[in-house]
């Protein structure tokens, strides 16, 4: 499979004038922020067959595609013979114009997306902001400036502010689901991750075409909060189901599975 990708990447770095031996990714993992793409990247980090970029998040396809492609292979140029080369950038899942830029740079690329519960990823995402300096309105402030915020085509709201838009998973896949066939499309629950890690471990790996491994290490959840979610009352849990339910109905029907709603 590797063999037959990079074949794929060599026309296409032609294409754009890179030289033949720069490195680009066999693999991205799209999202989504907050549903485990960190503790995902530590688990595949230590694959042998797997190389990704020190920096987690490069995001090409997101901040950054103003830079030429040459900048993008460069951060894949300490990959070994024969390793995946991938990414992890759960900003792409959301990104409105990262589809079409990585359909055009890695037509063949394997997608990844890790999907948590919506209301708990909503949340998750407020209080990482909070802790982070990025949000300085109250909960129910945030969620009902959301709109115009991201209306105003503002770049930083449409990253750090998009609470709920982030967790309307199925707008976002559709992006994809429209360029790339769906055997280059892996959709996970997140909770499965840590709930079935050795399962979805095997499952990651027969997707990515690399050799079986045993989990290196047992699975922690990496970059999560304090736990500041479960001081949210249930009138606002309530509110934030019933505006997501459509969202949780479609990917039981589409992906098979849901969060016990």
């Amino acid at each position: 499979m590797v063999q037959v990708f990079d074949n794929s990447l060599r026309k296409l770095k032609q294409k754009f004038g890179l030289r033949a031996n720069k490195p680009l990714p066999h693999f991205l993992v799209i999202g989504t922020q907050k549903g485990g793409t960190t503790s995902l990247h530590k688990l595949l980090s230590q694959h042998p067959d797997v190389f990704l970029p020190e920096c987690k998040e490069v995001h090409y396809f997101s901040l950054h595609a103003d830079k030429p492609i040459s900048w993008y292979a460069e951060q894949f140029n300490s990959a070994k013979p024969g390793q995946h080369r991938g990414e992890v950038c759960p900003y792409y899942l959301f990104h409105p114009e990262a589809p079409q830029r990585i359909k055009k740079v890695l037509p063949k690329v394997r997608l990844i997306a890790l999907l948590r519960d919506p209301v708990e990823r909503t949340l998750s995402q407020y209080f990482h902001a909070r802790r982070h300096g990025f949000e300085e309105l109250e909960l129910e402030a945030a969620l009902a400036a959301e709109p115009q915020r991201l209306a105003s085509g503002d770049p930083y709201s449409l990253q750090k502010h998009s609470y709920l838009s982030r967790s309307c998973y199925l707008e976002q896949l559709c992006r994809y689901k429209a360029l790339f066939p769906s055997r280059q499309l892996m959709v996970l629950r997140s909770e499965d991750l840590f709930q079935e890690t050795q399962n979805i471990w095997e499952q990651i790996q027969s997707f990515l075409g690399i050799r079986q491994c045993p989990l290196p290490a047992p699975l922690t959840k990496a970059n999560a909060g304090k736990g500041e979610a479960t001081s949210v009352n249930q009138a606002i849990r309530g509110r934030l189901r019933r505006e997501l339910a459509s969202t949780a109905a479609g990917v039981k029907k589409l992906y098979g599975f849901d969060w016990g709603w």
